[in-house]
Order: structure tokens, then C-alpha cells, then sequence
């Protein structure tokens, strides 16, 4: 009987005792290990889902600006004539700043505006863009521009509110290539542009064949010469042959255009007036040259807004002629 009462009483006291132990709070020194363990995992948590994150955003970046264009994301190229350039070198030309008419192989990268400077013995180009639409240049093909790394990339500059950008120049008269990002569609265009050597003003080349007047040794006095009209969309044309006065040793031609809707032209710099108020638009122009392509810029009045156009200017000496006394 004494046996039973101490088993019973052993019982009570164990129930009395394991609440006692299961609501027993942790110490101080437990609770921490237990909070820094948990504030670890959660920093490992964020630091895994921020590595994560950037990771997402270089990749994004990257991807961004590795997508090149196939043939058939292309407009048609245009064909360059390169037949018979010959490649002109910094060293060929004054140091200086000069217009530059420069031929693009896509009708989709078209160039309004464009100075070469040549400085120590390197060339560079500022083009003014038609438009807005590219966001970087690079110098070499869209393969390249897309393996290469963003610091390489010739960022556009915004001037009057057109887009620019001024890229290096290996030489004149040579097919060079480039590749243009897109903004709109993401990716890295082909382009080959010819900067004319042709273009630049007689003094600008060392050791030019130009011919003048002095070297043709013409006396004061009027003549005819041959002139031919390049540039703008081929519609356009000049008389030839036209008159020609030589005085003091300065040579001045007699531009008439097709139209009357040019209202001024940019010769080396210089604006000119026209000289006649009725009838086709007609210029007294500075015959810096002859036998090369001089560069002049006419503004004509016919599109929906004024519009400056570069052309050439060829005078061929060959067919100077005095007119009759």
C-alpha cells in the first residue's frame, strides 16, 4: 500500500514540474544567437537578391547593345564610286577646319552638315544628323561595336536640337566603315561613309594640282568655261557654259540655275546674294579653281521649308574661252 501511494505521488509531482520547464524562457545569450542567426540569413538573403539584381542590370545593359542588323533589317544600300579615289592622308592637307561633303552608304544615315578638322597630324569629323535616331557611332563594323566594351562608344552631342558626332578619320577619299545604334530598334547598323576630298577649298590641300589663274596665266578680261553641277537629288542644273571675268587675278563665274528658288549660296564660308530679282536664280561665284570639285551650298526655297543643299562646281580650264570683243 506504501509502495502505490509513493508511485502516485511521484506522478503529481512530475505534472506539476513539466509545464514548469516547457514555459521556461530562453537566456539573454540564446535569444541573441537566435536573432543574429536569423538577421545573417536575411542579410545573406538581400546581399544574394541585390548581387542578383545587378547582375540582371549589366546583363540588360549589355544585351542592350550586342543586337546587329541582318541584310533584312537594312533599307537598300546605296552604291559608293570609289573608282579611281586615291587615299589622301592627314599630312596632305593644312592643318585647319573645313566643310566637307561626305557620301553615306544608307539612306537611313544621312549627313546634313559636316567639319573636318585636321589637327597634328589626325583628322576628325563633326556630322550633323538628319535626324535623331542613333544614339552611339562606332568605328569599325557593327560585329565589332557590338563585342566591344560601352566606353568605346562615340555618344551623339545635341546642337540646335539635331544629334552630332565626331568620329576619327583614317583618310579622305577612302570607304570607311562605321556602325550606328538604333535607338529605336536596339541594334547596330552597318554604314560606310567616303569623306570627299574633292570637297575641300583649293588651299586647304598641300602640294595641290589645282589650276588657277595664275597658272593658266589668264589676262584681265571675259570669257566661257565649261561648268558642271553635282550634289543634291540630280535635279537640279547650272548654264554652261557660263561667263567668266577675270580681274585683278580673281576669277568670277556666272552661276544660273534650273530654278529661281534659290535665294542664297555658301561659297568657302561666304554668303552671296543673288544679283537678278526676276527669272532664274543667278550668282556671281569666286572661281577659286579650276579642274576639281569646288564645294558650294545653295538654300532653295521649293520643299516646305528653306533648305540648304551641297553641291559642287567643276570648271574645266580646258574650254576657257575669251567671248567675242
Amino acid at each position: 500500500m506504501k509502495t502505490k501511494n509513493l508511485h502516485v505521488l511521484a506522478a503529481m509531482l512530475l505534472a506539476l514540474t513539466l509545464p514548469a520547464c516547457a514555459a521556461q524562457p530562453q537566456s539573454p545569450t540564446d535569444s541573441a544567437m537566435a536573432e543574429s542567426a536569423g538577421a545573417e540569413s536575411s542579410s545573406t538573403a538581400d546581399a544574394t537578391a541585390a548581387e542578383s539584381a545587378g547582375a540582371t542590370d549589366a546583363s540588360s545593359t549589355a544585351d542592350s547593345t550586342s543586337a546587329v542588323a541582318t541584310s533584312a533589317d537594312m533599307a537598300e544600300p546605296v552604291e559608293l564610286d570609289v573608282e579611281g579615289l586615291k587615299p589622301v592622308e592627314a599630312d596632305e592637307i593644312a592643318e585647319g577646319t573645313y566643310h566637307i561633303a561626305v557620301d553615306s552608304s544608307s539612306s537611313m544615315f544621312r549627313i546634313t552638315d559636316c567639319e573636318l578638322t585636321v589637327k597634328d597630324g589626325a583628322m576628325t569629323a563633326r556630322m550633323t544628323m538628319s535626324g535623331t535616331g542613333y544614339l552611339y557611332l562606332y568605328p569599325g563594323t557593327a560585329e565589332e561595336a557590338a563585342a566591344a566594351n560601352e566606353g568605346d562608344y562615340i555618344a551623339f552631342e545635341e546642337k540646335d536640337g539635331a544629334h552630332t558626332f565626331t568620329v576619327p578619320i583614317e583618310s579622305l577619299d577612302a570607304p570607311l566603315p562605321y556602325a550606328a545604334f538604333s535607338k529605336k530598334k536596339e541594334m547596330w547598323y552597318d554604314r560606310t561613309l567616303v569623306f570627299r576630298a574633292d570637297s575641300l577649298p583649293a588651299e586647304a590641300r598641300l602640294n595641290n594640282d589645282v589650276t588657277t589663274v595664275a597658272s593658266l596665266n589668264l589676262e584681265d578680261g571675259t570669257y566661257t568655261v565649261a561648268v558642271t553641277l553635282e550634289g543634291g537629288s540630280g535635279k537640279a542644273t547650272v548654264d554652261s557654259p557660263a561667263e567668266l571675268v577675270v580681274k585683278g587675278g580673281v576669277a568670277t563665274a556666272r552661276i544660273v540655275w534650273s530654278s529661281p528658288n534659290y535665294d542664297y549660296m555658301v561659297v568657302n564660308g561666304k554668303r552671296l546674294e543673288p544679283v537678278n530679282t526676276e527669272g532664274n536664280s543667278t550668282f556671281e561665284v569666286p572661281v577659286e579653281g579650276f579642274d576639281y570639285n569646288m564645294p558650294v551650298t545653295a538654300d532653295t526655297t521649293a520643299m516646305s521649308k528653306p533648305h540648304e543643299i551641297d553641291y559642287t562646281l567643276h570648271f574645266d580650264s580646258s574650254t576657257i574661252a575669251p567671248t567675242d570683243a
